[in-house]
């Protein structure tokens, strides 16, 4: 068994124990001193990923994320951790289940003794980086992809406030056109069952294009809103890059990330990375309407969206379209 699985698995249950002794009475400890204990900070064992050298990427799918993660874990020294799902799997339960719903059970795992449960995920994910990165040098740099787990942003932050962050954005009509395009049959995504089932949906986009809009669009709000929540709120390093910035001058565009980042880079060795991954390097049976690699053309919303389509996502996402794009708001 993963020593990260273990660990998890015998922390569970000696909180279990802990509590099923409190409520049964065998033990006099009150519940406060359950937590006095100190969390486990995997991060501080030798041969662990160091927190402050972990740089998450959130926002939202479709947004160039695999580009941006694939050039920066093509940097020496650096290793990219593709969608471990990890915000997913916490931010789910927690937001959708607990926050909303206002879960008022004490023994609930993710409700009372906050501090606690933080740790938790904070080791969850330390581990998890030592098991699978082991050779990752002390003084490397691990880059997470977590696009499609946006919605536990605020709560990997909070676990790992050393961590860097970049808050990747693109605009919301893009996203859904690009998404329509991969959700529609024939398209590279059309059969991914696992991404149906996220969006609640058994169906193509070509089965009702105008309720898959609105629906991408309230997943976009959701995961985007909570990366940008994250992002107001992380005191450390973080810097927010666009992909139409990213699009119009990519070198320049990385440049400035690592910069704002603290990460130091060689640009020459930068210079080859974004040139060996430019869109004009893609071959042209891999990229095309239909392909995961589709345009690459900002603002093509405007030939793929019917004028109903485009109004729903901009209603939908008003709020963060006008503070993330406001030149765009008409």
């Amino acid at each position: 068994m993963p020593v990260f699985k273990k660990n998890i698995i015998v922390e569970l249950a000696r909180g279990a124990r802990a509590y099923l002794k409190v409520d049964a009475g065998v033990t006099r400890r009150p519940r406060e001193e359950l937590n006095e204990r100190p969390v486990r900070d995997a991060g501080a064992e030798a041969g662990a990923v160091r927190p402050e050298n972990i740089v998450w990427i959130f926002g939202s799918g479709r947004s160039g994320s695999t580009w941006l993660s694939t050039m920066m874990g093509d940097i020496e020294g650096h290793a990219l951790w593709g969608e471990p799902w990890v915000g997913a799997l916490f931010g789910n339960y927690y937001y959708r289940g607990v926050h909303e719903r206002k879960h008022k059970s004490m023994h609930f795992i993710m409700g009372r003794h906050r501090e606690t449960w933080i740790g938790s995920i904070r080791n969850f994910i330390l581990d998890g980086a030592r098991a699978i990165f082991p050779a990752l040098p002390q003084d490397g740099y691990l880059i997470i992809k977590e696009p499609n787990g946006s919605i536990g942003a605020p709560l990997m932050m909070e676990a790992l406030p050393e961590s860097r962050m970049v808050l990747l954005a693109r605009d919301p009509r893009d996203v859904v056109a690009s998404a329509m395009d991969a959700r529609s049959e024939g398209g590279w995504n059309y059969k991914n069952n696992r991404s149906m089932y996220l969006e609640g949906r058994k169906k193509s986009s070509s089965d009702d294009p105008d309720g898959f809009a609105e629906g991408r669009a309230k997943r976009y709000l959701e995961g985007m809103g909570k990366a940008k929540e994250a992002y107001d709120a992380h005191q450390g390093r973080k810097v927010l890059i666009k992909y139409e910035e990213l699009r119009a001058d990519t070198l320049g565009t990385m440049k400035r990330m690592y910069s704002t980042l603290g990460v130091p880079i060689n640009e020459e060795e930068l210079a080859r990375v974004v040139e060996k991954h430019s869109w004009e390097n893609i071959p042209e049976d891999k990229k095309g309407e239909g392909k995961f690699y589709r345009k690459a053309s900002p603002g093509g919303w405007k030939d793929d969206l019917t004028p109903e389509q485009a109004e729903a996502v901009e209603r939908v996402t008003a709020p963060l379209l006008k503070e993330l794009y406001p030149e765009k708001v008409g």
